[in-house]
């Protein structure tokens, strides 16, 4: 769906007589449709009042094709359903390029984190019934399945190797599998921005299920402002906690207040800790993350998640160009917040 808006910023100064005073319209259209299981949202200011939803809807559709679970025939679907790996084509193609950068931005990841952002977890987030397998609310946790399942996990299993100018990505065992969907939604905002500044936009955001990416202004002549939800169990999505301004920036948050089933009393949240099997859930209730990339915001945002917040805290403020905002529960059940030494003006006055 396209929605135009035409916003009048009024010209203040001195004119003659003969002339008339002038008020400039900008155009700013609104986008809105879905991909990857949740709604996009996307503004940008074009002279020229160019509409370009169908493009970007097949940008999306060409994202999904290689990094979507839910698409049997995808890349990665076909990766995770093999035997011993995939044939990608030949290297210098671009046949399978939005499936290498999530790999290859994975494996970083990876790599920084100590493993606790892992994709190869597919297999547990399917046990646990968040994966594309349905979901299938866990009865009866058997630890000696997990235990199975975790010979299987380990970015060390997955090998990317070049033979005759071919690219394969090569698998240890059958049971290999991977899951780009704690940065793949982050990449496709990536794509979509891009696909803008491609076109001589410079003012725009792109919003695909609460991840962003601003640059220049928006329809006020200010810097894009994002709010960050409540991580409260039941809060609706408009109930914002606090709000940042995207100067050239993207963000992505994580949290287990929303994606979670519940049996006997007990609580199973989506985020799997790659290292342990099972689901995670610490006093860290979100996890915010800001960097010129969306891809990168979203793989860390899973990744604090994972690490609980001494830990998240900790490497987020060793990573170049990364800033962070949690919100934690405090012993006596209040919301209490956090934030890296970077995004204290952003943050410090709104939380005094």
């Amino acid at each position: 769906m396209r929605i135009r808006y035409f916003f009048l910023f009024a010209v203040s100064g001195l004119f003659f007589t003969a002339c008339r005073q002038e008020k400039p319209t900008v155009n700013y259209t609104i986008l809105e449709g879905q991909t990857m299981g949740t709604y996009y949202r996307i503004t940008y200011q074009d002279e020229k009042d160019r509409d370009f939803q169908s493009a970007l809807d097949s940008l999306f559709v060409r994202i999904n094709l290689q990094v979507s679970t839910y698409i049997d025939s995808s890349v990665i679907s076909r990766f995770n359903q093999s035997a011993d790996g995939l044939d990608l084509g030949p290297a210098d193609a671009e046949a399978n390029d939005h499936f290498l950068v999530n790999l290859t931005l994975a494996r970083e990841v990876y790599e920084r984190s100590g493993g606790a952002f892992d994709p190869t977890v597919m297999p547990l987030v399917n046990y646990w019934g968040f994966g594309y397998t349905g979901k299938d609310p866990i009865r009866s946790v058997d630890s000696l399945k997990v235990d199975s399942l975790l010979e299987f996990v380990g970015f060390d299993k997955v090998e990317l190797i070049t033979l005759d100018n071919r690219l394969f990505l090569k698998k240890q065992m059958p049971g290999v599998q991977l899951d780009f969907s704690a940065c793949a939604k982050g990449y496709a905002v990536d794509e979509a921005g891009r696909f803008l500044e491609k076109h001589g936009i410079s003012n725009y955001l792109v919003d695909i299920g609460g991840e962003a990416r601003g640059r220049g202004q928006n329809p006020k002549g200010a810097p894009w402002n994002i709010g960050i939800n409540k991580p409260v169990e039941g809060a609706p999505m408009n109930e914002i906690e606090t709000a940042a301004p995207l100067k050239d920036l993207s963000v992505a948050t994580s949290g287990n207040y929303r994606n979670f089933y519940e049996v006997d009393g007990r609580k199973f949240s989506h985020t799997i800790n790659p290292i342990t099997g099972f689901p995670e859930r610490t006093t860290l209730l979100s996890s915010s993350v800001f960097h010129r990339d969306c891809i990168t915001a979203d793989a860390y945002a899973t990744t604090f998640m994972v690490l609980g917040l001494e830990r998240a805290m900790a490497l987020a403020e060793e990573l170049p160009d990364i800033e962070a905002f949690f919100i934690y529960a405090k012993p006596d059940g209040a919301l209490g917040e956090a934030y890296t030494s970077g995004a204290k003006a952003w943050f410090e006055k709104q939380t005094n």
